[in-house]
């Protein structure tokens, strides 16, 4: 995955090496920003696009783990490539279980650079479109009344309207007339579907 929102944040020391992955990336049409620390790198304006990581582990101040500690805040965790030129197998298990999910030893060979790249925004992609799905449905489901979601929890439940009813305290009529407003709202036309979106809201 390449194009002009997706973009790969080089974070390395050596500035030979980051004109040189800067080349590489450009030539396969993928945007690059370079930083020679990570104090730059997390002072950079955040991206709305597809984004991913790719640092040298061993940084001059902030440390590559710390980096990837950091970037386990919450927010929007990017996908990270870890590259060394002195890897070995505790570093690996480190960076994976700090959630790298790349590790790549120089000297760098372009084709698995480029191929670990495209894996790694369209990882970001996925996420970017699953947070935008997600905050969504978590707008559809702000415009429910609050009777209304009592209703829809009693749905999604796999209870029937009269128990909603009864353990609400009102009609069948009421519950119908809630549940299709519910249905409306959340712009589902089945219970499997409105059941999905409720496992997604986690209610």
């Amino acid at each position: 995955m390449s194009g002009t929102d997706s973009v790969v944040f080089l974070l390395d020391d050596n500035g030979s090496v980051r004109e040189t992955i800067r080349y590489l990336l450009e030539s396969a049409d993928v945007r690059v920003e370079t930083f020679a620390n990570a104090e730059e790198f997390f002072q950079r304006r955040s991206s709305d696009g597809p984004a991913s990581l790719m640092f040298d582990v061993r940084l001059p101040g902030m440390s590559g783990p710390d980096v990837l500690r950091a970037l386990q805040r919450p927010g929007r965790p990017l996908p990270t490539i870890v590259i060394t030129g002195h890897g070995d197998v505790p570093m690996f298990v480190e960076a994976m279980r700090a959630g790298a999910i790349g590790f790549l030893l120089e000297p760098l060979r372009a084709e698995e650079l480029l191929d670990a790249i495209h894996h790694a925004l369209s990882q970001a992609a996925v996420a970017r479109r699953q947070r935008s799905e997600l905050a969504d449905l978590k707008r559809r489901y702000a415009s429910l009344t609050p009777r209304e979601r009592e209703v829809m929890a009693g749905v999604v439940c796999g209870r029937l309207n009269k128990q909603i009813a009864g353990g609400l305290g009102t009609s069948q009529a009421t519950i119908k007339m809630h549940r299709a407003h519910v249905m409306r709202k959340m712009q589902v036309r089945s219970v499997a579907e409105l059941a999905r979106i409720g496992e997604r809201l986690g209610l």
